[in-house]
């Protein structure tokens, strides 16, 4: 598939970015909220996991989708 190397990356550097900042992003911020009787600890990969799912696939999508416009092009 083309572009996993993208998506890897993107999924890795948000990972990181979700777990060293500590304001909760959108949307894991509201995942976290639906899921109530969980530890702090797990609240906090839970968020980081699903932020980085989240912004990993929508920047995938944009790579491929610009990547194709530049294909048909030539």
């Amino acid at each position: 598939m083309k572009g996993i190397p993208i998506l890897i990356v993107f999924f890795i550097i948000f990972l990181a970015a979700s777990l060293l900042i500590p304001t909760p992003m959108f949307p894991g911020n509201i995942l976290s909220s639906f899921v109530r009787n969980i530890e702090a600890e797990y609240k906090v990969w839970l968020n980081a996991v699903f932020n980085a799912v989240f912004y990993g696939v929508i920047l995938w999508l944009v790579f491929v989708a610009i990547s194709q416009k530049f294909e048909r092009e030539k």
